[in-house]
């Protein structure tokens, strides 16, 4: 099987097979849910997130985590970054939620030791973080499978039309943008419109500002004194 028919299947089991849920990680805030996505004797294992399990927050509208769960991965893929495992909206067990391709990280990973060492890819995720507004990039929401690949999960706290972000990627704050990240910067100003099914108009209308304000600034942001830097716990 080719990579292309692969990545097919996977994406139909994703979207087709039976969802089973087999355990719960505790110590998430909303219902985080370990699951296997199968057809016949194929499966794949995921993460679940039912938006019924969704605690209610202050500052976000309820039930809408989920949603942009899956606005972050549209986003991430509009600008070709593959930095968001494969996500969707689909029914399951408890209900209607994210499903997200599930990334085995190999236990010899230093998450921490990572970050410290500033590879291209975060420098990119952290773009992709100050873009969409991430108010909660920690240290356990970045990954890295056993082929080296970096990607980044739990995107339910992003978008907000207020500027909350919070990270642990503050490594290139007042760095100048290349002239590759001024395109993705243009590309992502054009990608707005695909999310208009996940996110509010409100949103929208902050999401193209922000993008505006990156542009003109020319460098990753600092951090704010109004709003704490960094999510807590950090990890």
């Amino acid at each position: 099987m080719n990579e292309e028919t692969r990545d097919g299947f996977r994406t139909k089991l994703i979207h087709e097979g039976e969802l089973e849920v087999e355990g719960r990680f505790v110590d998430a805030s909303n219902a985080t849910l370990f699951a296997r996505v199968s057809i016949g004797e194929d499966s794949l294992p995921v993460i679940y997130k039912p938006i019924a399990g969704e605690r209610p927050l202050w500052d976000f509208p309820d039930g809408t985590l989920a949603a942009r769960e899956v606005a972050a991965y549209t986003f991430s893929e509009a600008l070709d970054l593959k930095l968001i495992p494969y996500t969707i909206l689909r029914d399951g067990p408890f209900g209607m939620g994210s499903v997200q391709e599930w990334i085995e990280v190999p236990e010899t990973v230093d998450i921490v030791e990572l970050v410290r060492s500033k590879p291209e890819q975060l420098r990119t995720l952290a773009l992709l973080d100050a873009i969409m507004n991430n108010t909660d990039r920690k240290f356990g929401h970045i990954l890295v499978n056993s082929e080296g690949s970096i990607f980044g999960c739990d995107h339910g706290l992003c978008f907000h039309e207020d500027d909350k972000l919070r990270t642990v990627l503050w490594n290139w704050s007042g760095v100048a943008f290349s002239d590759g990240e001024i395109q993705l910067l243009d590309k992502a100003s054009e990608a707005v419109h695909l999310l208009e099914e996940y996110i509010s108009a409100a949103e929208i209308d902050a999401l193209s500002q922000r993008i505006g304000r990156l542009r003109k600034d020319g460098t990753f942001p600092e951090p704010s004194e109004l709003w704490p830097p960094v999510p807590f716990p950090p990890y």
